[in-house]
């Protein structure tokens, strides 16, 4: 077994430390080991955050303390283990950024809870509570088909949405127009109910969700006629969207306020719209670029010509191809692609020549190509008749 640590040495004080020098080393090292904190490194964070919080919890306690200053770690029946904290059954808690997930475990170990409280913002131990305070409604998730031109140029669609929105009849509360909203007097309006178990370890409290309130803290003993006593509604409002040129599949558009309505008082949730843009039987995208394939003539891609290239936004833009083009030349034509919704730089159209060798051919066409050939020191295949022939 690995040597333990000076415990002084771990929560870096001296031995002659008070108690206010080792509650701060305390409090310091915890939130810095946290494995919730390190969440890159969870494994060794976890195992210096035990060795911290057994250290404290053994140079806390005077007889403790006592102990290891004349026995050390090991003697006479030493201090780690199940005894302290968090370890053995103790298990640790989840930070969520305002507290700690989990049960109250901590209602025997004297401060412990406070300490936690002070320095994780009050929301562990016995101060762990549901914040009955505003809350933001609830986001609300769609996604949107348009079209390739539609993304190009961008568009205004309207759409419906399904969402609650607040009862006009009790604007809310839930309760009978006359009537008013109650504390629960069964969770005296946490929400909470404790329970307290005896364990190997003490007294041990748990909390659960009030079943009188449903963790709401409130009792409304007249319901609203119109919402039941929900003080929301189902419906369908109809709602404009803008959706920016240059837009891409599978980004999101976000209408701030227009999700469902918050509790207490809380701001409304958001809308998110995820686009999805369907094929285009000609144009492809590639970031801010267009591109696209443009059939030519033998006759276009030996002599040359110019040609009119179709646009996204449906117009033609007139471009010269050099005499001699081999199919799969690659030509582009500048500021005609996409915009950027954060930008004002704009993409390129590419084409992409394809020469198209002619299936059928009058007599005067063969002639003619026949002759080319021959002026070229080209042979022209000639028919055969038969295997004799």
């Amino acid at each position: 077994m690995a040597e333990k640590r000076d415990y002084y040495e771990v929560l870096g004080v001296s031995k002659d430390a008070t108690d206010e020098q080792l509650k701060k080393a305390y409090r310091k090292l915890a939130k810095k080991y946290h494995p919730d904190a390190n969440l890159d490194n969870k494994k060794e964070a976890e195992k210096k955050f035990k060795e911290v919080n057994e250290a404290y919890e053994t140079l806390s306690d005077p007889q403790k303390r006592k102990m290891y200053d004349q026995f050390g770690p090991d003697g006479p029946q030493g201090f780690g283990g199940a005894g302290g904290p968090f370890g053995g059954q103790g298990g640790y808690y989840t930070y969520n950024g305002s507290g700690f997930d989990g049960f109250d475990g901590f209602g025997d170990f004297g401060d412990l809870g406070d300490i936690f409280s002070s320095f994780f913002g009050g929301g562990f131990g016995r101060n762990a509570r549901k914040s009955q305070g505003p809350r933001k409604g609830a986001d609300i998730n769609l996604r949107m088909d348009i079209t390739f031109e539609q993304a190009f140029l961008g568009i205004e669609k309207e759409i419906s949405v399904t969402r609650n929105e607040e009862c006009t009849t009790c604007h809310g509360t839930g309760a009978k127009p006359g009537t008013s909203v109650t504390k629960c007097s069964t969770c005296n309006g946490t929400g909470k109910v404790r329970q307290v178990q005896n364990t190997i370890l003490g007294q041990v409290q748990t909390t659960r969700t009030c079943s009188n309130c449903h963790g709401t803290g409130e009792v409304i003993k007249e319901p609203c006629e119109t919402c039941g006593g929900k003080g929301t509604v189902r419906k369908h409002p109809k709602i404009k969207v803008k959706i920016p040129a240059g837009i891409d599949n599978g980004q999101t558009v976000v209408l701030r306020g227009e999700g469902e309505p918050g509790e207490k008082g809380g701001p409304k949730g958001d809308l998110y719209i995820t686009l999805r843009i369907k094929k285009h039987s000609i144009y492809t995208r590639q970031g801010k670029n267009v591109l696209c394939d443009i059939p030519i003539t033998i006759t276009q891609a030996t002599l040359g010509a110019e040609l009119e290239i179709p646009l996204v936004d449906g117009t033609k833009a007139k471009y010269k191809i050099p005499d001699g083009t081999q199919t799969g030349t690659k030509f582009t034509i500048k500021g005609k692609g996409f915009k950027g919704v954060h930008s004002s730089s704009q993409g390129d159209l590419i084409f992409t020549v394809i020469v198209q060798t002619p299936k059928r051919l009058s007599k005067e066409q063969r002639e003619l190509l026949t002759k080319l050939a021959k002026t070229m020191n080209e042979q022209p295949p000639v028919k055969k008749r038969g295997l004799f022939g």
